[in-house]
């Protein structure tokens, strides 16, 4: 049974998620769970940190293309960090690069959302 698991903290407006092992269609319910929450709690704006997910399926794809939406109608985004090779690839393989930003490192997607936020006053 492949093992997953999302932890989430709060850097003041933004949480961040970060994601630990396989990303299948057997653990893709646990990372929408964790989406969901954040929405329900009126957190639109994720980082999501890969440093930990050894392996990612179309169907853990899927949920970044089913929340992604809901995120910006609400004046939020998700930012992509810290991806390996072999999990990068995967997303630029299917043109996610052109519907995501994929930073480095956190601070670098969390200074991205604090610009935006300080251009918006």
């Amino acid at each position: 049974m492949s093992e997953f698991s999302t932890m989430v903290s709060d850097k003041g407006d933004v949480s961040i998620i970060y994601l630990k092992g396989y990303l299948d269609a057997h653990t893709a319910p646990a990372l929408e769970n964790t989406f969901a929450s954040l929405i329900d709690k009126g957190r639109y704006s994720t980082v999501v940190n890969f440093k930990d997910l050894a392996y990612i399926s179309s169907a853990g794809l899927g949920v970044f293309m089913a929340f992604i939406e809901k995120m910006r109608e609400n004046k939020g985004d998700i930012k992509l960090t810290n991806m390996t090779d072999k999990v990068y690839n995967i997303f630029d393989l299917l043109g996610f690069p052109l519907l995501y930003e994929i930073f480095k490192t956190e601070d670098e997607a969390l200074t991205k959302f604090n610009e935006i936020k300080k251009s918006e006053k």
